[in-house]
């Protein structure tokens, strides 16, 4: 009983070894942007969601305005 149990750990314990040499050689396979790559796409980002945000608030006054004009509301 004991062998089985030893045998059952250290199957277990092999599993875990053999994820982390996995995800080892996983990450060595991982391309990593540029510093200059990351600037430029996070300022990407940030001009859209400037845009975007931009959009949906000419779409909010817009729609109010609108809402306050058809039910007489000032």
């Amino acid at each position: 009983m004991a062998k089985d149990s030893t045998a059952a750990k250290q199957k277990g314990g092999n599993k875990i070894v053999k994820y982390f040499r996995d995800l080892k050689s996983e990450i060595k396979k991982v391309v990593w942007p540029s510093r200059s790559q990351v600037v430029n796409n996070t300022g990407i980002v940030l001009i859209l969601c400037v845009i975007c945000g931009l959009v949906l608030a000419g779409i909010d006054l817009g729609l109010s305005q609108l809402v306050e004009l058809l039910l007489g509301i000032k």
